[in-house]
């Protein structure tokens, strides 16, 4: 079987929620991220077979994310492109994607990725399309319906929650977690550790157009204000704002090809994709799944 390889990584700088890309949307950032990716192979656009973006929140204008972006981003139009969605994990489904394409056969140069901007996730009036006899509309957040389980009824937090409980997770050991992230984040941003792999985005704030740089969720805090935090999902719960994922815009992408057409065309390759697995758990504790499929991915490697 062919072996895959990456050749080159790019991401913008992680956007901070309702911050510096309210109003770039996801596919902006995906085409940012694509034409760079390739360029930074060393490649020409002619050269990619297929675009794979996954998108969790897409919305109406960006129905054909994969696309829009692969367009945006300089491929061309005779470059097919398509979207997958595995939540969380929908850029690395992309990449995997990516993978199985090039084994196949179907390609031998693929652009692989991911886009979001949950800033840009919309409010949704279920009736309004039928029309409201009489009385109030409810309007529902569509950033907490795709944050919920519809088979627990539950929202994402408080499957955290449960897990918190199944392995006595303790709310200072969570903060501690936090905080060591937070820190080891601003250390690595001060050090240019990410430097290479972010490409800048330009973006316009009123008159003026900014270039954006460095990721802007990283912020400073402490044990002692961490501890301050009220639980975010439920009474007495552990979970909170200060050490629960946070929700950002951004993007990624990467060139993934045969090791073959890496050698035809002079390109060193960067990593060898060894081996991939997925695992389902169940949906109450479905922030478990990784223990399962790391699991399958280390066996199928051997």
């Amino acid at each position: 079987m062919e072996d895959v390889v990456i050749v080159s990584g790019v991401r913008t700088p992680i956007g901070r929620f309702q911050g510096a890309y309210a109003n770039l949307s996801a596919s902006d950032l995906g085409a940012i991220v694509i034409r760079a990716a390739v360029e930074r192979a060393g490649i020409k656009p002619a050269d990619v077979d297929h675009v794979i973006l996954g998108c969790v929140g897409q919305v109406a204008e960006d129905g054909y994310i994969s696309r829009h972006a692969a367009v945006k981003g300089g491929m061309p139009i005779e470059t097919p492109a398509v979207t997958v969605n595995r939540i969380c994990g929908s850029g690395l489904e992309a990449v995997n994607t990516a993978a199985r394409f090039i084994q196949t056969g179907d390609a031998s140069v693929v652009v692989a990725g991911g886009a979001e901007n949950m800033t840009m996730m919309p409010y949704y009036l279920r009736q309004a399309r039928a029309g409201y006899r009489m009385g109030n509309g409810n309007m529902e957040d569509g950033i907490l319906h795709l944050l919920g389980d519809p088979f627990s009824k539950s929202h994402m937090g408080i499957t955290a929650e449960n897990l918190a409980e199944k392995y006595e997770v303790s709310r200072e050991a969570q903060d501690e977690v936090a905080l060591r992230s937070q820190e080891r984040a601003a250390a690595a941003i001060k050090a240019g550790r990410f430097k290479d792999e972010i490409v800048p985005v330009e973006v316009k704030q009123g008159k003026e157009t900014v270039t954006i740089d460095t990721d802007e969720h990283p912020r400073m805090t402490s044990m002692e204000a961490l501890a301050k935090l009220k639980p975010a999902f439920k009474d007495g719960g552990m979970v909170t704002a200060g050490n629960a994922s946070g929700i950002n815009d951004g993007a990624a992408a990467m060139v993934v090809m045969s090791a073959t057409r890496a050698r035809e065309l002079g390109v060193k390759p960067r990593l060898r994709l060894v081996s991939r697995a997925e695992a389902g758990v169940e949906p109450s504790i479905m922030g478990s799944g990784p223990i399962p499929a790391v699991q399958k991915a280390l066996a199928k490697a051997g």
